[in-house]
This record gives structure tokens, C-alpha cells and sequence, in this order.
């Protein structure tokens, strides 16, 4: 083994074996363009003949060409020859065989079977096959990229469909009698009711909707069916308020029209403008807004009930004619059977992931708030309705204020940015409506608006930021930067999306991305992802009513970037790279390693970004950087006075910077992360690895171009365990990384080798990392190793979440977060629980209590905690720097804690009583220091 690794220089992987799939050798090449089997069988027209009467029979059953079922047999030979996949697991050979030809025909595009009819054959329920996948795709190559995104958008449908049945049971619940009353028509029930009602909302939604995973939209299509049949329905099976609109409408009907001459959008339009009662009280009901449901029903659903032939029906729809169109439908997609919810169908059995917040259990000692349970489609209205309060007050037109900003500049910046923002409109409403269907186009009319609400809200407030903190009016260079204000738009415009946009299958762990999630939102305005980064920390901290799910959405936006999208080759990053390096010649560092140990300062605003560079080399004597700050912010014009005193040296740029400080600190974040799963028993290693990761990415960044930043991680995790002899095959990097949040399998089964030419993560190893990183891995293995680079300074989330107590570390119960002032949702976004527990100190800066005391107790259980922490550390190889909560009262941060307050719980007695380490040694020392001059003396 130990000739065979040195025989291809130190850490490639030897190639892959020749033998058949089942007898693959410990580390291989993947197979990511296309299947194993089409690899194996191109060039192979002979048939395999096989002698298991299992896989032939459901062959035939689901009637597989011969080409997939050569290729499930192959696939069949791979995935029993895993390790332990079938050990005591036998009875699972059949729903394996299925799954494997699930893969085959979806790798060859031959599916000729719906998923439910491959679950039926195999019996099979969807939270099964979920996992049974999770368990086939151990090894890298077992399953492909194509196969993985339709699984995953499987997935997605099937998480959504659940959610929407879970709200139509309980929706229907509160409008119809559980019983049919005496009044009621034989033909007319409940349960036929349930069933006509929930089969036209999936025909509807196939129909209607092109992102048929789309929460919201589906939603609000779906209370249009309950209006629909609300008022088909007599009054007597219906519940109040609905029992009572429908027969307000029964006694004074619709407004009669002409109908010569009128589309039926005309008439239903007139019609729901005279009668609104039914749809008001479910939209109420549900917290949905009633303008957008009125939209989608007169724009969409009317016109979807003339399609399929049962607008001018006097009563219920007939159940065979609207299953018969399904049935078209499911079969056209070949996908889940969702009329099987009815049934409470085995194969479609829920998952326990509807409620994301349960009711905690109450405590002897602890005081609990009770919190409703929350369903995924709750939980979107709650977030839409958070959003909708802060744009209610917002304008569609620039405010005054912001219009005196404009006013001020040198060039006055209004036209262009409302020529900039109409142009922009008419792109985004054709992609949204490529995207949803036509019949959508007005409802990404309506999130555009509001994302130039929230667009122009957080504008006016960034510049009275920047007038606060430069002292300047005059902002023209910022304001007519046309990056600044598309990035800021795209910002706005994604934060809208986002908020429409989310599923709350996230506490799950299940992926809820769409088609229309980050970074949909840059093809459509054309903007680079590294210009984009410059505005969300901005955005951020300049609306301050972001809810805590927006900002953790936008804290991963920046993360993507800078995982892959600002890497790509048109990148505006390079060439700022390029000029770093070439800056007269100069060998320079784009960020020297020595910051590395620095605090990341997160004060830099949008404008510091946009118009980097914008500060001069720091130099003893360099004055005048505050000045071209603000002049340059202004109006682009630089006086002699002002410029920098030796301007033969170029500014180095803000935005680069900063940039890689933030690169450096999610990088080593993730290679953490990593460690920790595999490599606990080599603590030494992360240092090494690390010093790896980071000289490629600062000295090789070539290597980052169009990949990502994790396959280099995975890369230099590899590297080294080889040249330090640590046995750590790829496949156990890869089957941890999966389970890092936020990860793809097209990270490491679609890496670019050259251009054009994608291959698999141990291919880009071999051919592309190794070859350029040879010489500097093998200097780990001598006896004088390169020095290491230092750990980077690790700061909390610039993004603060005041629903988030922060924890003062040294294991003590000590916790620090901003004062809460709990305010109704009328006045703002729905405030976190307020925490009042009995067993804790609450202290609020800034707020008088008559005494220093409380700082005094705090200091010593931090006091006391720092000190177990350094103990602790001690032991350890390497000491992790330790984070002090310091209050300085009167120049002491040390307390003795020998008083107590009046009226203080016994609980706050007894912390104080507790004496810290510290204050123990000191007096131990003072005291042994009388001893001994009193024994000097005599």
C-alpha cells in the first residue's frame, strides 16, 4: 500500500480500478456528465440476461426499456456491494431495486412510470425512499447531479403539497358542519364537497402555476377555490361568518351588468368589487392579504375555470370529469398522485414537520410563555404581514427628504434613477412571469413595488447615516453610481422575494430553495455578485425592522458569494486582484496575513465599497484620508489640498479588503466545522490544513476561478492528511461535508477541470490542485515545515438578533442581549418572547438602577468562569483566545462582592456570595505576605 501511495507523489489518488462497478477500489474517479451505467455500457450493444425474478417482474410492471434495465442492474450491482447497506436490511431489496431504477431511467430520460406508481410496486412511503436515497448516494458516484435535482424537486413538491393539504383540512374544518344537516341535498356533502374542492385546487395549481413549489402563490390560488365553492355550497352545511355571507348574497345577489360586450374578467372583477364578504373573512382568517388574493382569482382562476369547462356550472363540479384532467396532468409529470391526501395514503404519509415552534413545557421554577404551534403556511403569512407593516408607510415615489439629497448634488441624480428603475420593472415582470406563468405577471408587478418601497426607505436612511458621519449634504459621486443603486435595488427587491419566497421547512433541514431564490435576482438586473456584496451589511444595519429571518437570508446571500459567485471569471474581484498585485510593480499581499489576528471592524458603509479605493496606505504622517472620504463622496472632486502626501503610491481598495478578511474567516469557520467530524483525534492538523487553505486562496487564487470555495477546503483537507500519513479517504470527506449546513452535492461532483470539462472532485485534485500545489503540500512532510498562519480572529455575526441572548462564555448562566421593548404588531413586526425569568440578573446598560453592584456580581461569575477557562486551556495543545465580558465602573473591572443590596432574591445573595478565583488568590497572597513580615520582624 505505502509503494503504491509514493508511486503517484505525495496524496494522489491512485486511478480507478478496472474491475466491475461492485469491485471498485477504495478511492475512484466520479462519474457526474453521466451515469455509471452509460460510462460502462456505450460501447457495450450486448444485453444482459438476469436471473432475478424480482428486479425482471417489477421491470416489466413499470415497463422499463431494455437500455434502464441494463443500467438498474449495474447500478443494483454497485449499491448491494456497499458496506452494510443490506446487512440485516434484506427485507429492503425490492425498494432498492426501484430506487435503482429510478436512476437509470431518469439518468437515460426514460421514465416511463409516475412516482407513485414505482411506490405502489414497491411499497413504499415517500419519507422511506427519501432516506433509502440518503443512503444509496453514500458513495459519490451512485447517483448523478441530473437524478439529484429531480429528487430534490420532488422533494420540494412533496414538502409543499403537504403543507397546503395540513391547511386545507383545517381551513375546511372551520368553514363546513361536521355533520349534514336535514336541509342539506343528498347530492351535496361534506365529503364530496373535500374531494371536488381539493381536486380542482390541484388541477388549478398545475395549471395556473409553472413553480408549482411556490407556498404563497399556491396558497392564496387555493383560498380562491374555497370562495369558489363557498358559494356553490347551500348555507346550511357551511359555519359562520360564511353561512351569513353566503346568504347575504342569496337575498340581494350581484349586481346585475351588461354582459354584451364583456369579457368574463370584466364581469368577475365587477362582481367581486359587489360582493367581497366571502373572500375578506378566509383572508382574515388566514392573515392574507385580500388585494392579492382578489388579483390572482379575477387575473387567474377565473380564467382557469373557463379552461377547463365548469365557469358556467349552476353547481358542483362533476368529480369524474375534473380526476379524468388530473389525470393528464400527473401523468404529463410523472410525479406524486396528491388526490392519495384524501385517502391518508401510506405512500404519501406526512413527516412531523409542521409545527416549527411547540408549546414548551412548563417548569417548577420558570415562568414560560405559551407559544402557538405553527405551521409551515402560517409562518409564511406571519413573515409577509411583518413585511407588509414596514412598507404600509412607505411611499412608491422618493420622499421629500430624499428628494432634497438629490437636489443637493452636483449632477442631480432623479432622472436616472427613475428611468432606472422603470427599465428595470419591465425586466423583472417578464422574467417573473417566464418563470410563474403568465397568469402571474401582475403579482411580480406587485413584490417589484414593494421592493422599490424598501428601496428607496433604506436610501434615504443610509444617507442620513452618511450625513451624520461625514457632515456633508452633498452625495453625488454615491448617488449617481449606478452599481450603488442597482445592488440596493436588487437588495430590496430580494428581500421581497425572500419574504414571499420562504418555506418554513427550514427547522427540518429540508433545502426550500426555488428557481426564483438568490441569485435569480442578479441574472435578472445583470449585476455582479461582488458589487451586490458591497450593500448587504449596509442594508442591514440601515433597516433596522428586518426581521430575523430576513437577515439570517441575507447574511447567506453574502456567504454565497463568497463561497462561489464571486468567483466566477467575469468577476469584478480579479481585476481588482490584478491591480493590487501589479500596483507599480509592488509584490502585495491583497490582504497581508498579519490582519488575520485583527478584529474584523464592522463599520464600513455602502459608500466606503462603491467607491473604493477611497483611503491611502496607513503611513506615519499620511493626512487628509477622512477629508477625501468625504470629498470624494460628494462630488468625485479631490482638491490639492486634500489628496494623500504621496499620491506616487495607489490606495488600496476597501472593498477588496474587506472582502478577503470576511473570505478568510467563513473559510475557516467551515474548515473547523470539518475538522471537528474528522480529524478530532488530529487537532494538530487543522493548524496545517489551514495554512494550506489560506495560501491558495491569497496566493492561488487562480485556482478559485468559476469553482468553489469548499472544494478547495476539501482539497487541502486531502493534501495533507496524505504527506502527514493519515489515513483519510476522500469518501469519508465528502460523506462529512454533507452533512455541513448549507452544502451541495454538485460541489464535489461537478468541479471544473479546464474549460468546458467538469469532472468529479478527486479528478480536480489529481489534474489541477496537485499539479499547481505539489511542491508547497510536500514541505508539510519535511522536517522544516512552512510556518503556519495564524488562526483568523473570529468575531460574533455583525448582524445582531435581538430575539438572541448571547452567552458570556465560563459556564456560568450569564447572558447578554439588547433591551426588548415589546411593541403590537400594528406599530411594527411582532417582537420575541419577552423573558422574564426568576433566575436570572437582568441588567440594562444604559438604564439607571441606583447602584454598581449588579456589574460588581457579574464580574465575578465571569471572573471565576475566565479562570476555569484558562485551566482548561491550559491542558490543551492549543489555547483558544478567551472572550471577557468587561464592565468598568469608577476604573475597576474587578469586584470583591462583599455587599449586598437591599431587597436582592436569595438567588442574587447567593451569586455574590460565591468568591472569584481571582479575588481568592489575591488575598491568599496578601495574607501570606503579613505572615511572613511579621516573622521578618521578630
Amino acid at each position: 500500500m505505502t509503494n503504491r501511495r509514493e508511486s503517484y507523489g505525495a496524496g494522489v489518488i491512485p486511478p480507478k480500478s478496472q474491475g466491475r462497478p461492485g469491485n471498485l477500489g477504495p478511492e475512484y474517479s466520479l462519474c457526474t456528465n453521466m451515469s455509471v451505467c452509460e460510462q460502462e455500457s456505450a460501447g457495450a450493444p450486448e444485453r444482459l440476461e438476469f436471473e432475478d425474478a424480482e428486479f425482471v417482474s417489477l421491470c416489466e410492471k413499470l415497463r422499463a426499456s431494455n437500455n434502464v434495465r441494463e443500467c438498474a442492474w449495474k447500478t443494483w450491482e454497485k449499491v448491494s456491494s456497499m458496506d452494510g447497506i443490506l446487512e440485516g436490511c434484506i427485507k429492503n431489496k425490492k425498494e432498492l431495486l426501484g430506487i435503482c431504477i429510478l436512476i437509470s431511467a431518469v439518468d437515460l430520460d426514460e421514465v416511463t412510470f409516475t412516482f407513485t406508481e414505482l411506490q405502489k410496486n414497491i411499497n413504499i412511503s415517500v419519507n422511506t425512499f427519501f432516506q433509502l436515497v440518503k443512503e444509496v448516494d453514500v458513495n459519490m458516484d451512485t447517483i448523478s447531479i441530473k437524478v439529484d435535482n429531480t429528487i430534490l424537486r420532488l422533494k420540494k413538491k412533496y414538502d409543499v403539497l403537504c403543507a397546503l393539504y395540513d391547511k386545507f383540512q383545517r381551513i375546511f374544518d372551520q368553514i363546513f358542519m361536521a355533520e349534514s344537516s336535514a336541509e342539506t341535498s343528498v347530492d351535496i356533502n361534506r365529503t364530496l364537497i373535500m374531494k371536488v374542492s381539493w381536486i380542482t385546487f390541484l388541477l388549478a395549481k398545475g395549471k395556473v402555476l409553472q413553480m408549482e413549489d411556490d407556498l404563497v402563490i399556491s396558497f392564496q390560488l387555493l383560498l380562491c377555490v374555497f370562495e369558489y365553492f363557498i358559494k356553490l355550497s347551500p348555507s346550511a352545511v357551511l359555519k359562520e361568518p360564511y353561512k351569513t355571507a353566503v346568504s347575504s348574497i342569496s337575498l340581494n345577489g350581484p349586481a346585475r351588468t351588461h354582459r354584451r360586450g364583456q369579457s368574463r374578467n370584466t364581469r368577475a372583477s365587477k362582481q367581486m368589487e359587489t360582493n367581497t364578504r366571502v373572500i375578506e373573512a378566509l383572508c382574515k382568517e388566514s392573515d392574507c392579504c385580500v388585494d392579492e388574493v382578489k388579483d390572482i382569482y379575477v387575473k387567474s382562476f377565473v380564467p382557469f375555470l373557463d379552461s377547463i369547462g365548469i365557469s358556467a356550472s349552476n353547481g358542483l363540479p362533476e368529480v369524474e370529469n375534473l380526476s379524468k384532467q388530473y389525470d393528464e396532468l400527473y401523468l404529463k409529470n410523472r410525479d406524486l398522485d396528491a388526490r392519495l391526501f384524501l385517502s391518508q395514503d401510506e405512500t404519501l404519509q406526512q413527516r412531523d414537520c409542521f409545527e416549527l415552534e411547540r408549546t414548551p413545557q412548563k417548569t417548577d421554577d420558570e415562568e414560560v410563555n405559551v407559544i402557538p404551534p405553527e405551521t409551515p403556511v402560517r409562518a409564511a403569512m406571519n413573515t409577509i404581514q411583518q413585511l407588509m407593516v414596514i412598507l404600509n408607510s412607505a411611499s412608491d415615489s422618493p420622499s421629500d427628504i430624499l428628494i432634497s439629497y438629490f437636489n443637493n448634488c452636483t449632477v442631480n441624480p432623479t432622472e436616472n434613477i427613475l428611468q432606472r428603475i422603470e427599465h428595470l420593472s419591465y425586466i423583472f415582470r417578464t422574467r417573473f412571469a417566464e418563470a410563474f406563468g403568465q397568469a402571474c405577471a401582475e403579482i411580480g408587478v406587485q413584490r417589484y413595488k414593494l421592493g422599490v418601497r424598501l428601496y428607496y426607505r433604506v436610501m434615504e436612511s443610509m444617507l442620513k447615516s452618511e450625513e451624520k458621519r461625514l457632515s456633508v449634504h452633498n452625495f453625488s459621486k454615491l448617488l449617481n453610481n449606478s452599481a450603488f443603486h442597482t445592488s440596493l435595488l436588487a437588495c430590496a427587491v430580494e428581500v421581497v422575494m425572500a419574504t414571499y419566497g420562504r418555506s418554513a421547512f427550514e427547522s427540518s433541514g429540508t433545502s426550500t430553495e426555488t428557481d426564483l431564490a438568490f441569485p435569480w435576482i442578479l441574472y435578472v438586473f445583470d449585476l455582479k455578485a461582488f458589487d451586490f456584496y458591497k450593500v448587504i451589511e449596509s442594508f442591514i444595519k440601515a433597516e433596522s425592522s428586518l426581521s430575523k429571518a430576513m437577515i439570517k437570508h441575507l447574511e447567506r446571500c453574502e456567504h454565497q458569494i463568497m463561497e462561489c459567485l464571486a468567483w466566477k471569471p467575469d468577476s469584478p474581484f480579479f481585476d481588482l486582484v490584478k491591480q493590487s498585485k501589479d500596483r507599480e510593480g509592488q509584490i502585495e499581499q491583497p490582504e497581508p496575513t498579519s490582519t488575520l489576528y485583527l478584529p474584523l471592524q464592522h463599520n464600513h458603509t455602502a459608500a466606503d465599497l462603491y467607491l473604493s479605493p477611497v483611503r491611502s496606505p496607513r503611513k506615519k504622517g499620511c493626512a487628509g484620508t477622512v477629508r477625501v472620504n468625504s470629498t470624494q463622496i460628494a462630488d468625485g472632486q479631490t482638491s490639492a489640498a486634500t489628496q494623500p502626501r504621496h499620491p506616487q503610491k495607489a490606495q488600496k481598495s476597501t472593498s477588496l479588503s474587506l472582502f478577503y478578511k470576511k473570505v478568510y474567516r467563513l473559510a475557516y469557520l467551515r474548515l473547523k466545522a470539518l475538522c471537528s467530524q474528522l480529524l478530532s483525534e488530529h487537532p494538530d492538523l487543522e493548524y496545517v490544513i489551514w495554512t494550506l487553505f489560506q495560501h491558495t486562496l491569497q496566493n492561488e487564487y487562480e485556482l478559485m476561478k468559476d469553482r468553489h470555495l469548499d472544494q478547495i477546503m476539501m482539497c487541502s483537507m486531502y493534501g495533507i492528511c496524505k504527506v502527514k500519513n493519515i489515513d483519510l479517504k476522500f469518501k469519508t470527506i465528502v460523506h462529512a461535508y454533507k452533512d455541513l449546513p448549507n452544502t451541495n452535492q454538485e460541489t464535489f461532483k461537478h468541479v471544473l477541470i479546464r474549460e468546458g470539462k467538469h469532472d468529479s472532485i478527486i479528478v480536480f485534485y489529481n489534474l489541477v490542485f496537485m499539479q499547481k500545489l505539489k511542491t508547497n503540500i510536500l514541505q508539510y512532510a519535511s522536517t522544516r515545515p512552512p510556518p503556519l498562519s495564524p488562526i483568523p480572529h473570529i468575531p460574533q455575526s455583525p448582524y445582531k438578533f435581538a430575539s438572541s441572548p448571547l452567552r458570556v462564555p465560563g459556564g456560568n448562566n450569564i447572558y447578554i442581549s439588547p433591551l426588548k421593548n415589546p411593541y403590537k404588531c400594528s406599530e411594527g413586526p411582532l417582537s420575541p418572547t419577552k423573558m422574564t425569568p426568576r433566575s436570572r440578573i437582568l441588567v440594562s446598560i444604559g438604564e439607571s438602577f441606583g447602584t454598581s453592584e449588579k456589574f460588581q456580581k457579574i464580574n465575578q461569575m465571569v471572573s471565576s468562569g475566565d479562570r476555569l477557562l484558562k485551566r482548561g486551556s491550559e491542558v490543551s495543545n492549543h489555547p483558544k483566545p478567551l472572550k471577557r465580558l468587561r464592565f468598568d465602573i469608577e476604573g475597576q473591572d474587578e469586584a470583591d462582592g462583599s455587599k449586598h443590596m437591599l431587597g436582592e432574591s436569595k438567588f442574587q445573595q447567593k451569586l455574590a456570595e460565591i468568591p472569584s478565583t481571582r479575588t481568592r488568590m489575591q488575598k491568599q497572597k496578601l495574607a501570606d505576605g503579613m505572615d511572613t513580615s511579621s516573622k521578618e520582624e521578630q
